[in-house]
């Protein structure tokens, strides 16, 4: 045996089971429970409250937009996306969801980007476009973007 493996060998044993010690004193007791993950943190993350209903939440009682943006272009969008966390305002009906429109809040998905495939997201230049109207709800009905407003 060459003189480097002597040396080398021993030295491999030492880190491997120094790593072994230090992995076995990292990794959380209930990771790989249920999978790649820790099954505490299932727990841990259930006291937070829940702040999105869903989109089944919205057509219960939004029946008129439900059938617009069911032939539309954002019919694959939640609810949620556009209108923020809507879980309070199922509960209660006065609480008022935030209504975007603006040419920031539009711009978030339809800016120009290079980035972003215009087969998927139709892009404007924001700045630009339409710039007598406003907001971008001035002559776009987001629940049925083909039809344009008077």
């Amino acid at each position: 045996m060459p003189p480097q493996l002597k040396t080398l060998i021993p030295l491999f044993a030492v880190l491997l089971i120094l790593f072994l010690v230090v992995r076995t004193l990292l990794v959380p007791e209930s990771f790989g429970e249920i999978g790649h993950y820790r099954a505490d943190a299932i727990e841990e993350n259930g006291v937070f409250p829940i702040n999105y209903a869903g989109n089944s939440a919205c057509i219960e009682c939004h029946d008129t937009e439900r059938e617009k943006i069911a032939s539309d272009a954002h019919k694959g969008l939640s609810c949620e996306s556009c209108h923020g966390p809507g879980a309070k305002h199922a509960e209660n009906h006065e609480v008022v969801l935030e209504k975007p429109g603006t040419r920031e809040e539009c711009g978030r998905c339809h800016s120009l980007n290079s980035a972003r495939r215009t087969e998927t997201v139709i892009q404007v230049d924001i700045k630009e476009h339409h710039m007598e109207k406003e907001n971008c709800i001035d002559c776009h009905n987001p629940h049925a973007v083909w039809e344009m407003k008077e």
